[in-house]
């Protein structure tokens, strides 16, 4: 089912009422992107975005943050840390009125297996000083 959106379906199937994809919820309104804060309520994210708010008498920017909670529905798998897209619709519950609708797929640009690091010479630094070193 098309919600309106330029977003692909998830593989998941639901039984959620409030779910954009296999329920009735319709979406209108406005898109957000953030990262997933937190999942510790049932069927409700904390969506958190970063956005810069220009301070004129410094002539800075200053980092500000909102916390957006949204409809979390069954046939997605979200974690914290998690980049997604929710869109605006009709007031689920006293604080929320988004859903959740993509889950982008975010790359690592750092190895899977640590922080390693090597020496540009190659050899391995063992702190010992060789003999006849200190002069």
């Amino acid at each position: 089912m098309a919600i309106g959106l330029n977003v692909s379906e998830p593989e998941g199937t639901c039984s959620d009422e409030d779910c954009p994809f296999h329920g009735t919820l319709s979406v209108r309104g406005q898109t957000l992107e953030g990262e997933v804060a937190s999942t510790d309520m049932d069927k409700t994210v904390i969506v958190e975005r970063e956005y810069d708010v220009p301070v004129p008498k410094y002539d800075r920017h200053m980092k500000r943050r909102s916390r957006v909670p949204a409809h979390h529905p069954d046939c997605m798998e979200l974690e914290v840390g998690d980049t997604v897209r929710i869109a605006e619709t009709r007031p689920l519950s006293k604080t929320k009125s988004h859903v959740v609708v993509e889950k982008f797929e975010t790359t690592r640009s750092f190895a899977a297996g640590g922080t390693e690091h090597s020496d540009s010479s190659g050899e391995e630094s063992t702190g010992v000083v060789p003999e006849g070193g200190d002069e």
